[in-house]
């Protein structure tokens, strides 16, 4: 605890990442065999969603790495590389990225997630017209399902739950249509609200 304790003083309670204050949570930067204060930082929900590939990639919320890759924390400047390197096509952080240096260990431990090898694009869960679907959203679907295994179908119009996202799988969903949990299509439904 008092690891957490420590970072989130030199935080000064911001992300350090991007300083916003708000929703800002202890993180431990991938992979690590020990927690301790260099390998750990403070962040906020906004970053940690991007850097999970749970939100669309935000370049304009990232600019802010060109300030804040020069922290003296060894896992602020490994974050920031790698965030860095999900833009790097862009040239703010193409920029940044030649600017910012490395030891060899760190480095290493940058590299290690193999995030820099994608072309930082995010798979997410998305209905039929394009809207993010999360766990817990409601759906409706957009055309009548029968539904395997079972004696009735799903009609059009039906209106699904708390919806749970198949992790696996982008293209699919779980929800309860008449007491039962069926394995739904994303195209076939439409976000409520959208």
């Amino acid at each position: 605890m008092r690891t957490q304790e420590n970072v989130q003083t030199r935080s000064e309670n911001k992300c350090e990442l991007c300083h916003s204050t708000e929703n800002i949570s202890f993180y431990e930067v991938p992979p690590q065999e020990s927690r301790n204060e260099d390998n750990s930082i403070m962040i906020c929900a906004k970053c940690l969603a991007q850097v999970n590939k749970q939100e669309d990639p935000d370049a304009g919320h990232w600019k802010i790495l060109s300030e804040t890759m020069w922290s003296e924390v060894p896992g602020v400047q490994v974050m920031a590389w790698r965030m860095l390197n999900r833009f790097r096509h862009e040239s703010w952080a193409a920029e940044s990225l030649d600017m910012l240096y490395l030891d060899d260990e760190k480095l290493a431990w940058a590299k290690a997630t193999g995030d820099h090898d994608s072309d930082g694009s995010v798979e997410l869960h998305r209905d039929a017209n394009g809207a993010q679907l999360k766990t817990g959203d409601t759906v409706v679907l957009n055309k009548s399902l029968d539904v395997k295994g079972t004696s009735f179908s799903a009609k059009m119009g039906t209106v699904v739950k708390n919806i749970r996202l198949v992790p696996e799988n982008i293209e699919q969903i779980e929800g309860k249509i008449e007491g039962q949990v069926i394995v739904i299509l994303t195209k076939y439904v439409r976000k409520q609200g959208s």
